[in-house]
């Protein structure tokens, strides 16, 4: 195959990015499909390493066992299964919806490319890991569980899941104890999914839309943020504020069902997002807004000013990352780009993705961005895209992959207890609470189990990274991470 050429005249944003994208240029095209296709492939296997439940036959990641197997008992309901929110064996109900429509953007989105790679079976089996779960927390219109554990007492444990003696309480929003913003994203979860699955699985797509309109219509009729009904959650992912969760669930509503009425709630939302500066767990408005810019792409619904605002919002995130709008996102003095100092790349992964996405977007359109600084084609998107990709893997000043089990230079020690601990299947002896943290939190010894897949919080703004099992604030992977990256990894591979 042909060498990459012109790489130089890619160089959008800073110099230090063009390192990044000039360090490809030695790579053949296969090369680099196939590096991107091995990454890919390694995401799938971190949902497996945080399954929660009875596992299955065909487990791939056979250091864990199965575990929690008597969630929502003391509630009489059937919660097992679902993901662990991180480095902990809690089930956070908001990120873990997030994490489901995300998992379901990247396979409605990129079904071609993952079917390509041969991976389209294992996304929907990573995506229905987490429905299954969710229809099980939805056992009524206006009842959804949304966490199960004790986040103060979980966090006082360094237990492998499969050990664990710590308290498993069920947590509950309902009419009189509502929570807008859990039952939205868990609505716009359900949308997303039952669009992933349609031409598979009809029935099951049937039962996820059916869930999704019953959900958002709790969220309307009852607003108000989850965590003043789950309080336990406030200290761990507090919500700040439930508009955005409402219009992201009627965006992933409108896509799956076509519905005028979905579409009439977001043009007479008083409140569209403005211009943000980050998409994730807490704050979706970006997410809403590009779903509604690909519409007035398409040309195929009513343009107005509403949505032509929408599409203007999408447009001013989409310029700051690429450092040609009016506020623009940081970016590192090794091409990353930087949004927050916990966990950044959680920011940039759910950015790239927007990049990614809207990429295919400007592509069928045939059309481009007018930023403050210059315009954007669809390929600048997918070059930037694919740019933080690259530093992500390891074309960073500390040429280290933050991708754990990724090349040979990666992090050995992700702040992760199951990882962290000696595999029940190698070792049956239960592994007290503090007897954890003893043996193993604070061993300086790499993890025993290689939580393949995993992406960790990141560098921080210096492009620094110490790999130190204690520092939670950057060694911690988390879901809504990876979720993003599968389809930036698909689109790019």
């Amino acid at each position: 195959m042909s060498q990459l050429k012109n790489r130089s005249s890619q160089c959008l944003w800073t110099s230090t990015s063009c390192i990044l994208l000039l360090s490809m240029s030695s790579m053949t095209l296969g090369a680099v499909s196939r590096h991107y296709g091995e990454a890919l492939t390694k995401t799938l296997l971190y949902f497996e390493a945080q399954r929660s439940g009875k596992l299955p036959s065909n487990q791939r990641v056979n250091w864990r066992g199965d575990s929690a197997l008597r969630d929502g008992s003391d509630a009489h309901v059937d919660l097992t299964g679902g993901y662990y929110d991180a480095g902990d064996n809690m089930k956070f109900g908001f990120p873990l919806a997030f994490t489901t429509t995300m998992l379901a953007w990247s396979s409605v989105e990129m079904t071609s490319q993952l079917k390509a790679h041969k991976e389209h079976k294992k996304v929907l089996a990573a995506l229905k890991w987490a429905t299954d779960y969710l229809i099980k927390a939805h056992p009524e219109s206006n009842i959804l569980y949304g966490q199960v554990g004790d986040g103060n007492s979980d966090h006082a444990c360094w237990m492998r899941p499969e050990d664990m003696t710590t308290p498993r309480p069920s947590y509950r929003i309902d009419a009189q104890h509502p929570g807008a913003d859990l039952a939205g994203e868990t609505a716009a979860a359900m949308a997303a999914a039952s669009l992933a699955f349609a031409p598979y699985n009809a029935a099951y797509a049937k039962k996820l839309i059916s869930h999704a309109k019953d959900l958002f219509e709790f969220a309307k009729a009852h607003p108000g943020v989850y965590q003043s009904s789950i309080s336990n959650a406030g200290g761990f992912y507090a919500s700040s504020g439930y508009e955005d969760e409402l219009l992201w669930a009627a965006a992933w509503l409108h896509r799956a069902t076509k519905k005028q009425i979905y579409l009439n709630y977001l043009n007479e939302a008083s409140n569209t997002g403005g211009s943000r500066t980050v998409f994730a767990w807490d704050d979706k408005f970006v997410g809403a807004q590009v779903l509604m810019a690909k519409l007035a792409l398409e040309g195929k619904v009513k343009i107005n000013k509403k949505m032509e605002e929408y599409k203007s919002m999408a447009e001013q995130f989409i310029c700051n990352c690429a450092q040609k709008g009016s506020n623009n996102v940081k970016i590192t003095q090794g091409g990353l780009l930087w949004f927050l100092p916990w966990n950044n790349l959680q920011y940039t992964t759910a950015a790239s993705f927007v990049l990614s996405a809207y990429s295919k977007y400007l592509k069928a359109a045939n059309a481009s961005i007018k930023c403050h600084g210059g315009s954007l084609q669809a390929s600048d998107l997918r070059n930037l895209a694919r740019a933080q990709v690259d530093y992500i893997l390891g074309s960073n000043p500390k040429n280290m992959s933050y991708m754990v089990g990724f090349g040979t230079n990666y992090p050995k020690r992700p702040h992760h207890r199951g990882a962290s601990i000696v595999s029940i299947k190698k070792n049956r002896t239960a592994v007290e609470c503090n007897a954890g943290f003893n043996d193993w939190y604070h061993s300086p010894a790499p993890n025993p189990n290689v939580l393949t897949g995993a992406l960790v919080g990141g560098p921080d703004e210096n492009d620094a990274y110490g790999d130190e099992r204690t520092d939670f604030q950057h060694s911690e992977p988390v879901p809504a991470t990876v979720a993003p990256f599968v389809g930036v990894l698909a689109a790019i591979a």
